[in-house]
């Protein structure tokens, strides 16, 4: 599978071209699914009209509203209580999946839970990720970003990625999100950490990692 790891969405030229290329198609010929799940799970965006806002394409951060031929919802909470054959082939023909932000422990469970995390791997879809939806593809988010606790009381995520994401670094919304302080949380993550800001993407495709940005970014390695 590709991913494309964002911290705000499509935000410049750069990552849509990334996005365009890792799709080998236009925007314009592509099915896409929006996944909103995460959003619940978060005090701050959910469940009510941020949601709307993500799959209705209205909000500030573009995923949905890029020109899609067809998009669709996928929500996570709904997939155990219906038979995988109502989703499962939607899931495998569709070409890219479009995962909002929201709470990366939240989505993590649900994607667990909902049967998507066994199908993954083996999906030629391009998986792009917005904050939370980038988060949970690292083995696991740092106590800094805990808000919804899982049963196991972990903060592990799905692993599918060597290397965790501190997003929306120095967002003037979000104070607190200071190089400073992704220093800190990196300090205390067990293996290599990206922090990024909203002009920046992370790029995967079969193991290989390229940071796309027309912003700031920083490595902390182990």
């Amino acid at each position: 599978m590709k991913l494309l790891l964002t911290s705000g969405g499509i935000m410049n030229k750069s990552i849509q071209d990334a996005l365009v290329d890792m799709l080998n198609k236009p925007i314009a010929d592509s099915n896409a699914l929006c996944i909103p799940t995460a959003m619940y799970g978060h005090p701050w965006v959910g469940p009510g009209v941020k949601v709307w806002e993500f799959i209705s394409g209205k909000e500030n951060n573009p995923m949905v509203d890029l020109g899609w031929k067809t998009v669709g919802i996928l929500e996570l909470t709904a997939l155990p209580s219906i038979g995988e054959d109502r989703w499962v082939p939607l899931v495998r023909e569709t070409d890219v999946l479009l995962v909002s932000g929201g709470d990366a422990l939240y989505l993590h469970y649900w994607i667990q839970q909902s049967g998507l995390a066994e199908l993954l791997p083996s999906l030629q879809a391009v998986y792009v990720g917005m904050s939370a939806g980038s988060m949970v593809m690292g083995p696991n988010i740092g106590d800094d970003f805990v808000g919804w606790m899982p049963p196991n009381g972990a903060d592990e995520a799905l692993g599918m990625v060597d290397f965790a994401i501190f997003p929306h670094l120095e967002h003037e919304m979000l104070p607190g999100n200071t190089m400073a302080a992704a220093e800190r949380w990196a300090a205390g993550m067990q293996g290599p950490a990206y922090a990024i800001d909203d002009q920046t993407a992370i790029k995967v495709i079969d193991g290989e990692v390229e940071v796309v940005s027309e912003g700031d970014w920083k490595l902390f390695k182990k």
